[in-house]
């Protein structure tokens, strides 16, 4: 496995200095260069809905006041100082804004005054697998998304949805939003691990038919892969019970119980990660046993091999021998006499190990 790929899982470190106090963000994040943040507005209610993209943070206080669900995905999260001024418009805390820029964030729910905060992780699939983080804030009216830009877009069915009105989205408050969006992302999860789970077919067919090295070497690739979804998909269970026993007022009763669904699916993702872990593992394990037996199966026919030769070479060594006086050598049939002895201990010796069932 090459080092390039080797590295692949490995966690981005925080930007945080040492030394500065909480809610401090950094002037830049480490290895982020300022890029392009695209701010996508939808506000929307059961009869109508508009869909702007915003240029400056400033005009995003004018949203949230009509009594509209305002839905603001920010693309694009390592430009702090934009990052700083939309949260100055919401009134966000620093600690929050901080957790959103550093994006190696553990999955979890808290509960503030005015809003409450999602951070949970998305998985996608671009040649390999790999995560960014998702940070959901919710508030009366208005739900903000900050997602970084190289994942890709997860919420285009949630779009359309608005834009059509199908569903429920656009007759429900900003909580069935959110709701939404965590269920879109733990639907994304199960289509990672439903392209995981084609992969694993693939190597048991091959681990049957055709071990090759190349296999232990994707199973290994697999493990990491799934250690790798397990730290994403594992404290969701927590998330969502979190978000679904609070005693939050954004959240209302009837989203509750679609915020159970979710649970149940989140359940279901957790063991399916702890299945494929428990499966990998059992393929490697009959990998190395299968080439331990085929190590062995080689030892026993060289050994077998050796055994049926020792004695033919005791003899051919006995009559190598340069000794004048051996009456043997001196007769007319002691050439064909000894090759016939050897081949009689050969044969018996095959006979013995075939009625042993060694051969």
């Amino acid at each position: 496995m090459s080092k390039k790929r080797k590295n692949r899982f490995v966690s981005r470190h925080r930007a945080k200095k040492s030394g500065l106090p909480p809610g401090t963000l950094p002037d830049l994040v480490e290895n982020h260069s300022p890029e392009k943040v695209t701010i996508h507005v939808l506000e929307y209610d059961e009869h109508a809905f508009t869909d702007t993209v915003v240029e400056q943070p400033g005009m995003l206080s004018r949203y949230g006041k009509s009594g509209k669900v305002t839905w603001i995905n920010i693309d694009g999260v390592h430009n702090v100082q934009l990052i700083e001024q939309i949260g100055n418009v919401f009134g966000i805390h620093p600690l929050t804004l901080e957790d959103i820029v550093n994006t190696d964030q553990r999955p979890k729910f808290e509960n503030y005054e005015e809003y409450d905060v999602i951070m949970m992780k998305m998985l996608f699939y671009q040649q390999e697998l790999g995560s960014e983080q998702l940070s959901i804030i919710l508030f009366n009216n208005v739900v903000l998304t900050f997602q970084e830009v190289h994942g890709g877009d997860p919420f285009t069915v949630i779009r359309e949805r608005i834009r059509q009105g199908k569903g429920r989205v656009r007759r429900c408050g900003a909580d069935y939003l959110a709701y939404a969006l965590l269920d879109s992302i733990v639907d994304t999860y199960f289509n990672i691990l439903e392209k995981i789970g084609d992969r694993i077919e693939e190597i048991d067919d091959k681990l049957v038919t055709d071990p090759q090295p190349e296999v232990l070497e994707t199973m290994h690739q697999l493990k990491r892969e799934m250690i790798f979804v397990r730290k994403a998909v594992w404290p969701l269970r927590e998330v969502v019970s979190g978000f679904e026993r609070s005693e939050t007022t954004r959240l209302t009763r009837s989203t509750q119980v679609y915020l159970r669904d979710v649970m149940d699916h989140s359940i279901r993702v957790i063991e399916t990660v702890e299945s494929y872990r428990d499966l990998i593992t059992g393929m490697m394990d009959v990998y190395l046993s299968g080439l331990s037996h085929r190590m062995n199966e080689v030892m026993k026919v060289l050994t077998i091999i050796s055994t049926i030769f020792i004695p033919v070479t005791f003899i051919a060594g006995v009559y190598g021998m340069n000794f004048e006086y051996m009456p043997e050598l001196r007769s007319k049939y002691g050439y064909w006499i000894t090759w016939g002895l050897m081949l009689t201990v050969m044969l018996l010796l095959v006979y013995y190990f075939r009625r042993k069932k060694w051969l």
